[in-house]
């Protein structure tokens, strides 16, 4: 193994970047406005023990933390086993998430039954449902899948800021920065997903998500007046 390798996978050298990482994400939000909006049917769920499924888009992970509620009730991130995908799920340990690895060695079948497993357990779970290679803002089914098998609901969530730059990535990341004004927004998916259903319909129901996921963003970066 060479050099360069040892050093990309010591788990040290991963653990006290995520340690960096999750130290810049609190700074931001402790120097910064963020306004939560919509989150009511959200929390309420939540409160009343009620797993769901949180969907965003893989550009709007940085703040991930707060737009959960954690405090309610426990939240799963699905993250990819690629470096940035660990490195995700390291961040998000330490703000009381818990991950799991979506591997490529791994068949849908089997991540489906794990998730349906922590679903069925009263734990909720969080998928950039673009990620984690793209296209960006595309969305795949996967979370329409899961609330046909499990009856959970589906919430889509999101973050603006006033300032954020984009990193060098296939989504264009945003990047948060200090002492901000944002807002985290929250809105339901309330269009019936039947039990039963046929490519084209899946299809139709995966176009309105991702209709529906960029009219948020969209929403949020209005509010708050972002343009970028």
């Amino acid at each position: 193994m060479s050099l360069r390798k040892r050093i990309a996978d010591s788990d040290w050298l991963n653990g006290a970047v995520a340690r960096l990482i999750a130290g810049y994400i609190r700074l931001v939000r402790a120097t910064s406005s963020l306004d939560r909006v919509g989150y009511e049917p959200l929390d309420e769920a939540i409160r009343n023990g009620e797993a769901t499924i949180c969907t965003l888009w893989h550009d709007r992970l940085v703040l991930t933390p707060y737009m959960f509620p954690t405090d309610l009730g426990k939240m799963c991130s699905i993250t990819s086993d690629a470096r940035a995908g660990s490195m995700v799920g390291r961040i998000q340990l330490r703000f009381d998430f818990d991950t799991i690895r979506m591997s490529s060695h791994k068949r849908h079948v089997a991540l489906s039954r794990e998730v349906i497993g922590k679903i069925k357990q009263g734990t909720s779970i969080g998928i950039a449902v673009d990620g984690p290679r793209g296209p960006s803002r595309v969305a795949k089914p996967v979370p329409l899948v899961w609330a046909r098998s499990t009856g959970k609901r589906i919430f889509l969530c999101t973050y603006a800021v006033r300032r954020a730059g984009r990193m060098p990535a296939w989504d264009r990341m945003l990047l948060p920065g200090l002492f901000n004004k944002g807002v985290v927004m929250s809105r339901e998916f309330t269009t019936d997903i039947p039990r039963k259903m046929d490519e084209a319909q899946m299809d139709a129901l995966r176009q309105q998500l991702e209709d529906e996921m960029n009219q948020l963003a969209a929403d949020a970066d209005a509010y708050i007046g972002f343009k970028g």
